[in-house]
């Protein structure tokens, strides 16, 4: 059966097309094969990327309107830069805050985690572990006051998982390193993006293992989701695998729903996945 309408659809990772691409300068600086010449360093992944919406005078604007176009109710963004903040203090309705973490920066981090929560309500985090210079594995002790302080926070940590598109090391994030991770933190909700690739059995084989562990679709067109996680889905998962896309960055709002009808995931799975799962998740059903 193709995805149903009549859904509020919560999608777990959109953004606003900025003024330019400098917001990937991190990754260039650690890049050394030419892939920083890139307006977006993985962009060889993808065939399609929007850049001709970059640039815009109103990247809010454009964002609401594919969100309306595919009845997107909630987005999920990241408060570094002022259009998000300008956007979760216009529209609080349609988008709600993701702080970022950074292992390197000791107690330091942990105090902008508090801050980004008391100042921007954020009702998640983000880690991309293979991006952070220098790189920190899931399972690194630097990581641990992260996880303890989402606990606390009451909120989940969303975090890349499995080969990273840049050209750099993907040992950070190996998804066996979650295992240790979810013994030492089972309050910890632990969400992973990117796909999980290509460790995608694993990562279904540790849903299982461990409660709270999620899988979010993000960086993937629908057509290239892994057969296992709609297998997971479909059978003992369906409460477990979240949407997330991944506009402006590499794939438009109109590829993703497009792809989206032709997943084969059961009738009863498609309000879990499409909003039911991340809104308990991010704590939004209320």
């Amino acid at each position: 059966m193709g995805m149903p309408g009549g859904i509020g659809i919560i999608d777990c990772m959109i953004g606003f097309p900025a003024e330019d691409f400098a917001m990937y300068d991190f990754i260039r600086a650690q890049l050394k094969d030419g892939s920083d010449s890139f307006d977006f360093p993985v962009e060889y992944m993808f065939k399609q990327v929007p850049k001709e919406i970059y640039g815009s005078k109103d990247p809010i604007s454009i964002t609401l309107h594919e969100m309306d176009r595919y009845n997107i109710e909630i987005g999920v963004i990241g408060v570094g830069g002022d259009v998000s903040r300008q956007a979760l203090k216009q529209y609080p309705d349609r988008f709600v805050g993701m702080g970022s973490v950074d292992p390197n920066k000791g107690m330091a981090g942990i105090r902008e985690m508090v801050r980004q929560h008391e100042e921007f309500g954020v009702t998640s985090f983000g880690a991309f572990n293979a991006g952070y210079n220098p790189q920190v594995g899931i399972d690194d002790a630097r990581m641990y006051p992260i996880y303890a302080k989402c606990v606390e926070l009451g909120v989940p940590i969303f975090s890349c998982a499995g080969v990273p598109g840049p050209r750099f090391p993907m040992w950070p994030q190996e998804v066996s390193r979650i295992d240790q991770v979810m013994y030492d933190f089972p309050e910890l909700v632990f969400v992973t993006r990117h796909g999980c690739e290509p460790w995608q059995d694993l990562a279904v084989k540790l849903m299982l293992k461990w409660p709270n562990l999620y899988y979010s679709t993000s960086a993937f067109a629908p057509k290239h989701y892994p057969q296992a996680i709609i297998d997971y889905a479909n059978t003992r998962g369906a409460d477990k695998v979240i949407y997330a896309g991944y506009f402006p960055m590499g794939l438009t709002v109109e590829r993703i729903m497009s792809d989206m009808q032709h997943v084969p995931f059961k009738e009863e799975v498609w309000p879990k996945f499409l909003r039911g799962n991340a809104a308990r998740v991010l704590g939004l059903e209320a």
